[in-house]
């Protein structure tokens, strides 16, 4: 059962945000009262902003067995009409004062009270291998696909990931992760709430709030490398704040590589080393530095419990440790494919092991140290992936835009900052214009940061674009 908490439930704590917290009891209540609402339903959207309505309504949902799509409330509006039309939700869920956008209208919507009370029996769990939610990931061209994710495969990866870093009941997990995605949803929420522990949730992170969490209790800290970056500053000028990180029991960073600058900053400023981990919204998570094991910067860690993880050539031949090679992976946290399109499932899979996409070196005791993405077109900023692709397709809608190619590059704060290469058309346009229109049209966190104005894009004798060419004028 993916939460089987919701059957006998306890008054411990199960849901903070702010001064409002939420037992495990309150929550099978409102699970029971959500699943009630959504008997008959095949598919639900939520509007997935940071509050303790999201959780209700996911938690709702998924005791009615029905599949969830994650709605991001920063979602540009062609990003959302194309994730709308590829998933077809029959109902919003939604806190009640939240302004949802002219394209959800057409829908049925349900507020969520966090009050709301059910009785009677949960719903009988589904199909393993039914799914629990549609995520959409954006890939370097086209638009984001839907990833089929099986209950099957979270509460397999939960699993391991609670033997990995010797998660138990006892824990609160403290984050200000978005809510719409595998980290903070999956990871952050249903993985507390699985275990019987607690999550408490920011709303927006902040190194002083993470502080007071600590201070008031909260156990484990899960964050990304731009997060670190800021609390590795905040620690080293206050010594309060480097004591109290340093009582956490375990600092978790994924979604990006961290810098080893700041793992030894946050390491010298309290005495805290980080775990890393490693997945994908289409593998949840494949490796993770243990608990009790060996943090050395700069790697993901061996293989969690029951996952499969290969690096090979290019021709799916495995290569030798200390060799670079793309990871691939096999395992009952895989997916279930793409939601309508049969034709990139097969391209993502090689004899049923997905190709990930991503470089490593393993190391001979079993470590990975990812090196970079096999294309150049996947850009991780602030802990999001965002393909360039699209960001060229926004840009050259924009009239100014003649020709445009978009590239990453590194930041200390963000991991990587997305930069626009455009040749204009006629008087160049101001580039906070261009992050505006991109902001609008897709999402604000994919604008780009720098705009660098060329008189032509260096291409190759077919006429492609030679990224690695591009230079400041």
């Amino acid at each position: 059962m993916l939460l089987p908490t919701l059957v006998n439930p306890t008054s411990a704590e199960a849901v903070r945000f702010g001064d409002l917290v939420i037992t495990h009891a309150d929550l099978a209540g409102s699970a029971r009262a959500t699943a009630a609402a959504l008997a008959g339903r095949t598919r639900v959207a939520v509007w997935a902003t940071p509050t303790p309505h999201t959780c209700l309504a996911v938690v709702g949902a998924l005791a009615a067995g029905v599949p969830v799509v994650p709605l991001n409330p920063k979602v540009g509006e062609r990003e959302l009409a194309h994730i709308l039309g590829d998933s077809a939700p029959e109902l919003v869920l939604a806190e009640p004062d939240a302004d949802l956008p002219p394209a959800l209208a057409h829908l049925p919507r349900l507020h969520v009270d966090p009050a709301a009370r059910g009785s009677g029996d949960l719903p009988a769990e589904p199909d393993p291998e039914s799914p629990a939610f549609i995520v959409y990931t954006s890939g370097t061209t086209g638009p984001p696909k839907g990833v089929l994710m099986p209950r099957r495969a979270i509460t397999s990866n939960l699993d391991a990931l609670a033997a990995a870093w010797e998660w138990t009941a006892a824990d609160k997990v403290v984050h200000g992760l978005p809510l719409f995605h595998v980290h903070g949803l999956i990871l952050g929420v249903l993985g507390p709430l699985r275990l019987g522990g607690a999550v408490w949730h920011l709303g927006r992170f902040s190194s002083a709030s993470l502080g007071e969490a600590l201070a008031a209790g909260a156990t484990v800290v899960f964050g990304v490398p731009t997060m670190y970056h800021r609390l590795a500053a905040d620690c080293e000028a206050s010594p309060s704040l480097a004591a109290v990180v340093g009582r956490a029991r375990l600092l978790v960073s994924g979604s990006a590589a961290l810098p080893a600058t700041d793992h030894e900053r946050i390491t010298a400023a309290t005495g805290q080393r980080v775990v890393e981990r490693y997945g994908m919204t289409e593998t949840l998570m494949n490796c993770g530095v243990r608990a009790s094991g060996d943090r050395r910067a700069g790697t993901v860690g061996p293989p969690i419990d029951g996952v499969e993880v290969r690096v090979v050539d290019e021709t799916g031949a495995s290569v030798v440790d200390g060799e670079i090679g793309e990871i691939e992976v096999h395992g009952p946290n895989l997916f279930l494919g793409y939601l309508n399109r049969p034709d990139a499932t097969t391209a993502a899979l090689r004899d049923g092991w997905f190709r990930t996409g991503d470089m490593a070196i393993r190391d001979p005791d079993g470590y990975l140290r990812i090196v970079g993405r096999r294309a150049t077109d996947l850009i991780k900023s602030g802990g999001y992936k965002i393909g360039a692709g699209e960001i060229e397709n926004a840009l050259m809608e924009h009239p100014g835009v003649a020709e445009v190619a978009v590239t990453g590059e590194p930041d200390e704060d963000l991991g990587e900052r997305i930069v626009a290469w455009v040749v204009a058309e006629g008087e160049p346009p101001a580039a906070s214009d261009l992050a505006d229109h991109v902001a609008r049209l897709l999402a604000p966190h994919k604008r780009p940061r720098v705009v660098h104005f060329l008189e032509s894009l260096p291409r190759n004798e077919m006429g492609k674009v030679t990224k690695r060419a591009l230079k400041v004028p």
